[in-house]
């Protein structure tokens, strides 16, 4: 599963061929032992936990990057090289 972005002890991945679970556009993000899955679209959680304060800061990366996520989810789910996306700062 390829590293994305990582900032604030959080790591995001995108997993290659990874439509079939979650149909639609999502990411993977960790931090301090703790895993989501969130959707691309609209942030919403497909599954997991993360700390409140975290999941604000992973919401308000995937709106700043919604455009590159989604070019990277077009890569990855035809099993093609993902691109880093720049943290949040």
């Amino acid at each position: 599963m390829p590293t994305i972005s990582m900032f604030y002890g959080i790591i995001v991945s995108m997993m290659y061929m990874d439509n079939k679970q979650h149909a639609i556009p999502h990411i993977h993000a960790d931090y301090q032992g703790q895993s989501v899955v969130l959707s691309i679209p609209d942030g919403e959680i497909l599954a997991g936990n993360f700390p409140p304060k975290k999941l604000k800061l992973m919401r308000a990366w995937i709106e700043i990057h919604h455009e590159s996520l989604l070019a990277n989810w077009e890569l990855a789910v035809v099993g093609k090289t993902v691109f880093t996306i720049e943290p949040l700062r």
